[in-house]
């Protein structure tokens, strides 16, 4: 009787899978809560929380009853968290959540809500840039760069922000 021949396969860590979401992800269920904690920076109450709202799908468990993470989960983590970064709320992100439980049929509408997300965050950026252009003034006038009674070549017209710091 033949054996059969043993299957290899390369497995991601927890880590590797969140830090770079990649591919198609493997639906074994086999990640525990803490390893995902420590991959995501999210606490194991966080994670609970996450699929108690419904931001994850119910998670399996372990004969014990312990949650078990696949990589499809990491992956819905890593991009969660990339939506956090950029300001987005919990409600928005279920929104988003939802539509791509629904499938192709709503690719228009998350690309919308999407969308308004990265002009919200072009704005930001706008406006770090411009308290950037203020600090950096501040920094060279203090390190005596810049004459207090110069007048000042920057993007914002803030004369009160000058005066009263």
């Amino acid at each position: 009787m033949a054996t059969p021949a043993r299957i290899e396969i390369d497995l991601r860590s927890c880590t590797e899978v969140y830090s770079s979401p990649v591919g198609d992800p493997d639906r074994t269920p086999r990640h525990t809560i803490s390893e995902v904690a420590a991959a995501s920076g999210l606490t194991a109450h966080t994670l609970r929380w996450y699929e108690r709202i419904g931001l994850l799908d119910p998670v399996d468990r372990a004969v014990g009853g312990q949650r078990r993470y696949c990589d499809a989960d990491l992956h819905r983590l890593a991009f969660l968290g990339r939506l956090r970064l950029t300001g987005m709320s919990v409600a928005d992100m279920l929104k988003y959540v939802d539509m791509a439980r629904q499938g192709e049929r709503t690719y228009e509408g998350r690309r919308l809500l999407l969308e308004a997300q990265r002009e919200e965050v072009r704005q930001r950026i706008a406006d770090l840039q411009a308290t950037l252009t203020v600090l950096d003034y501040k920094i060279d006038l203090y390190a005596g760069k810049v004459a207090a009674s110069a007048p000042a070549h920057r993007q914002y017209n803030r004369e009160e922000e000058v005066q009263s710091a």
